[in-house]
């Protein structure tokens, strides 16, 4: 056999390694177990938080709930004559309903370790659940709160102190829920649409 240049020898072609320039050294890969790990630890945080979150504003809607209730001393000092402290009174039910029954299934799921409602569904009734709660108690606060200030004006009495303090706890619960919101949305916006 002969090579096209004329010449009868062999010839062996050797193949010689690319020069690589020296690098940094590689940073491990964010993906992997150790973001899977991250995930969980997130979302497990993320369903802890939501239900403290939903633990305290129950327990602000119940105090605020006892309190209007409980505000009765006669004559015009019935929170029953005021339409503002039904209308109170009213949501800081639904409030203990609502935040009840979220903190019971959250409980249920974290104990058990089952669903019972699919993720996407879930976080869709907690979003928009928390912001109709939340929004529902902070009409609630802000509707007593004149008819409170105009008789704080005129007899500062237990009447009065009672109704500011259902006030603030509905304000308070209010606090609660539009953090619970915020992690629900935030929940909400992570969930696959399929």
């Amino acid at each position: 056999m002969s090579n096209p240049d004329g010449d009868s020898s062999p010839k062996i072609h050797v193949e010689t390694p690319p020069v690589v320039a020296a690098s940094a050294p590689r940073e491990p890969a964010s993906g992997g177990i150790g973001g899977i790990l991250r995930r969980w630890k997130r979302e497990d945080l993320l369903k802890r938080g939501s239900l403290a979150l939903r633990g305290v504003a129950l327990l602000f809607s119940l105090i605020s709930f006892v309190i209007v209730a409980s505000n009765k001393h006669g004559d015009w000092r019935d929170f029953d004559k005021y339409e503002e402290y039904r209308y109170l009174l009213a949501i800081a039910i639904l409030s203990c309903l609502y935040t009840g029954a979220q903190a019971f299934r959250q409980i249920q799921e974290l104990s058990t370790s089952k669903r019972l409602l699919q993720p996407r569904m879930a976080a869709m009734v907690d979003f928009f659940g928390d912001q109709i709660m939340a929004y529902l108690l902070i009409s609630s606060a802000s509707s007593a709160i004149p008819m409170t200030n105009r008789m704080r004006e005129g007899a500062d009495n237990i009447f009065t102190d009672s109704s500011a303090s259902a006030i603030s706890m509905s304000i308070f619960a209010f606090f609660c829920l539009a953090g619970s919101a915020l992690i629900s949305g935030y929940k909400l916006s992570t969930q696959p649409y399929i």
